[in-house]
């Protein structure tokens, strides 16, 4: 299976679209409006590629965007997830790793930690058992105490 490349998507589907790369407020990793997305200038190259991948998923969700922006973004992330960590890349992670914590598995799979997050938060059972069997039953994962899921 081949990675997911959002500088290649933004190339083939929105050649139109421009990328800059500056300081944006505390919290902020990107933002988008018109044909323009800028991303943090202090960003890793792992969050440089999520933070694109989110943005252009809410590029092709543009006139179909929950009414409610907190759950929009909630399926923006979710789907940016998916699409950055294929179930197969998934198992393949488990498998090799085992037992891993998010720092582990978001530098196995090239993202950030929050990605990792949204992704275990939104597997659904058929997912979970594939997952099981990857592994022959043998892995897990929980969030330590004190941290939070994103």
């Amino acid at each position: 299976m081949k990675r997911w490349h959002p500088w290649h998507w933004l190339r083939d589907h929105y050649p139109h679209v421009s990328v800059e790369h500056t300081p944006l407020p505390p919290g902020r990793r990107g933002a988008a409006h018109g044909d323009l997305i800028w991303l943090h200038d202090r960003l890793t190259q792992a969050e440089r590629r999520t933070t694109l991948t989110h943005e252009l998923i809410h590029f092709e969700r543009r006139g179909r965007e929950h009414p409610h922006p907190a759950v929009e973004e909630q399926i923006v992330e979710a789907e940016t997830a998916r699409r950055m960590i294929p179930l197969r890349q998934l198992c393949d992670a488990f498998a090799w790793l085992r037992h891993p914590d998010a720092g582990a598995l978001a530098e196995h799979l090239w993202v950030d930690q929050a990605l990792v997050h949204a992704r275990m938060e939104n597997l659904d059972p058929l997912e979970v058992a594939q997952i099981e069997h990857a592994c022959d039953g043998d892995w897990s994962w929980s969030v330590p105490h004190g941290e939070s899921a994103c």
